[in-house]
């Protein structure tokens, strides 16, 4: 996920810094909204050097390696001169998601390159590939209907959210601006940072793959008595991208059969799942049920009616062997889509199910779709975020972690440190306030 900002660092002396640091300027531009509201004008604080030059903050890292041991909080400066064809953004929030933890390890499927422009003492890359922005100043040729107080996200992978601030050339092929005609009315920040990595997963997972809506007409069309839509199964319930799944296809008329590991307790088990059936889940099960000898009994006759409605898609996040035991469940010609291996564990193709089910294996990334289908994710980001106007898709819950110019960088390192451990009462959020 190869970075192609460029963001006009200007290294400066001791004697230049001090006043920098301490002189702040008074601009009016729209402020980052409670979660209930869009942005109204106010009046807001950022830091400002002499001559105009904006101070920001970015975590950087220059090796790859856990998060709590190569990534460090760089203070730079922006020129006020903008390039013709850029805009400079202030961040609103940025998500963490585990792709971003996987690429400061270096184990994710592109690898950054290693930039000098930030002037920190080593070449360095900014991690984050989502977030919501605001649009502080625009270059004198940008077009595409870009102005000052629009809201953007990212329209390429390898963005870089994880800053305060930062100048964007080629404006218009780098950022989606939110909304359209419609604008942000009816959204807030922290839903437009975390609608296009997980929600725009689990839309293009349920759609691309196997026409589940058609399925479901036909199956009424034959008059056999079907009592529901067609079936899916996933694997990693509770994640963001189960989340979305779940609520996605209780609006396109789908059922669900969801899988969840085990809480600390049974009354911690219950209520989660309680919680998802809430947002649509029609079964949920726990990991231990659903690697249990019963489940392909249960599957048949609990849900299925007798496997006389079919489970043609899977979804699969976790491997191992949660994913053998998801290609048990599917039902002769279905699909696996494997989008996450969080197990770590290895997953062999099984070959009688390859010829005897005749069972597909797809695997799914959405920075690949993203770069095949320009028009379609724009397509794809706008129509949830409708969905999210009207009250029908919640974004999933989070851990708001403030950003502020004092903030300190463990803060910040631990909310990215701990994105991949143990159980967690929602994906980390950074929600910049002062900066």
């Amino acid at each position: 996920m190869t970075s192609l900002l460029k963001p006009h660092a200007l290294r400066l002396s001791r004697s230049t810094l001090l006043p920098i640091t301490t002189a702040l300027l008074r601009t009016t531009t729209p402020h980052l909204p409670s979660p209930l509201t869009s942005p109204t004008p106010s009046t807001r604080r950022h830091k400002s050097g002499p001559y105009g030059y904006t101070q920001a903050k970015a975590l950087v890292f220059s090796r790859f390696g856990e998060p709590s041991d190569v990534l460090h909080l760089h203070s730079h400066s922006i020129s006020p001169q903008l390039p013709a064809g850029a805009v400079l953004l202030r961040t609103l929030a940025a998500p963490v998601n585990p792709a971003d933890v996987n690429t400061i390890q270096g184990t994710y499927g592109v690898r950054p390159a290693f930039s000098p422009l930030l002037g920190t003492p080593e070449p360095a890359a900014v991690p984050g590939n989502e977030g919501c922005f605001e649009v502080v100043a625009v270059g004198e040729r940008v077009g595409g209907g870009l102005k000052r107080g629009d809201w953007v996200i990212p329209a390429v992978g390898g963005f870089g959210t994880f800053r305060t601030h930062v100048v964007v050339e080629d404006a218009e092929r780098m950022l989606f601006r939110v909304g359209g005609e419609k604008g942000v009315e009816g959204l807030n920040a922290k839903q437009v940072a975390t609608v296009s990595v997980n929600p725009c997963s689990g839309y293009r997972m349920l759609k691309d793959y196997v026409d589940l809506v058609d399925l479901s007409v036909k199956s009424f069309a034959r008059g056999e008595g079907a009592t529901g839509g067609a079936w899916f199964l996933q694997n990693g319930a509770n994640s963001g991208v189960g989340r979305s799944a779940i609520q996605l296809g209780r609006l396109w008329g789908l059922r669900s059969i969801n899988v969840v590991r085990e809480r600390a307790t049974p009354e911690e088990t219950e209520a989660l799942k309680s919680e998802l059936k809430e947002l649509g889940a029609t079964v949920v099960v726990t990991e231990a049920e659903f690697l249990d000898r019963s489940f392909s009994a249960r599957l048949k006759e609990e849900w299925t009616r007798g496997g006389k409605e079919p489970v043609m898609l899977g979804l699969n996040c976790v491997g191992g062997k949660s994913a053998s035991a998801m290609v048990k469940a599917l039902s002769p010609k279905g699909c696996m889509v494997t989008y996450g291996g969080m197990s770590r564990q290895s997953f062999p193709f099984p070959t009688g199910p390859q010829i005897f089910k005749q069972l597909r294996f797809e695997g799914f990334w959405l920075s690949e779709w993203n770069k095949e289908n320009p028009t379609e994710r724009r397509n794809t980001v706008n129509e949830i975020l409708d969905l999210m106007r009207e009250g029908k898709f919640r974004e999933s819950p989070f851990k708001e972690v403030e950003w502020n110019w004092d903030t300190e960088e463990k803060v910040l390192k631990d909310a990215i440190q701990g994105t991949l451990e143990g159980f967690r009462g929602g994906k980390g959020l950074f929600v910049f306030g002062e900066t």
